[in-house]
């Protein structure tokens, strides 16, 4: 019997099964949010760089010199 039974038995023998099930939930609700954060800043982070660009066009069409 491998590592991976032995738990599963104990947990099961124990009747922790919601504990797991709460556990999982919670794991996968925490990958989701870091997943989405950082989708997130990648978004923000474009944004900026288009301002910036955006900025520097309209600088370099007006005649500003700073």
């Amino acid at each position: 019997m491998n590592i991976l039974d032995r738990v599963a038995e104990a947990i099961i023998s124990r009747g922790d099964l919601a504990h797991v099930a709460l556990f999982v939930w919670a794991s996968g609700a925490s990958t989701l949010l870091a997943m989405t954060l950082r989708d997130l800043f990648a978004a923000n982070r474009r944004f900026d760089e288009f301002v910036r660009e955006l900025s520097l066009f309209n600088r370099r069409h007006t005649g500003d010199p700073s």
